[in-house]
């Protein structure tokens, strides 16, 4: 074998061997400080810019795209929620009274509700109250957020009783 073609092949081993490495780092970085999470306009300021441009037509509350709904009760409001109940996982039967703000969901100790399995993200999803409406939005984890069997990609309407999944933990909303 001949200097040159043993030097590319040391030279080609040493940038595949830096492209692991980095690959690695990057992956332990999002794992242990998660990823920046989108914030959800408030639902009279999306109207209000349009309803300026267009003074004369009447304008609709902007709302997100929603997945298909479980079957399973009607539209989760707070008047009607008041809790959110773990079915199947590590903690079924746990309850966690809901308020307005918020609820975190993942492995990191700084969440609402902290599920340790190997299938949930450090920051997983967010369950949070727009409107009058509860939605569930996933934080791009890996294995995804499920709501009635359907993988939640934008901010999607709960409905009462309908089953999220995140990882290997199952819980729904109820009154």
């Amino acid at each position: 074998m001949s200097e040159l073609t043993l030097l590319l092949l040391r030279i080609g081993f040493l940038v595949l061997m830096w492209f692991f490495v980095f690959s690695v780092v990057y992956s332990l970085r999002a794992d242990l400080f998660g990823v920046r999470a989108r914030k959800l306009p408030e639902a009279g300021a999306a109207a209000a810019p349009a309803a300026r441009a267009q003074s004369t037509a009447p304008v609709a509350p902007v709302v997100p795209k929603a997945a298909p709904r479980a079957k399973a009760g009607g539209p989760a409001t707070t008047a009607t929620v008041s809790k959110l109940v773990i079915t199947s996982g590590p903690k079924a039967g746990l309850e966690i009274p809901l308020g307005t703000e918020p609820m975190s969901i993942g492995r990191s100790s700084e969440s609402g509700l902290v599920i340790r399995d190997d299938y949930t993200s450090s920051h997983h999803a967010r369950l949070l109250l727009w409107g009058e409406q509860w939605m569930i939005q996933d934080l791009d984890s890996t294995n995804g957020t499920f709501l009635g069997g359907e993988r939640v990609g934008a901010p999607v309407a709960v409905t009462i009783g309908a089953a999220i999944k995140v990882g290997a933990t199952t819980f729904e909303l109820r009154a």
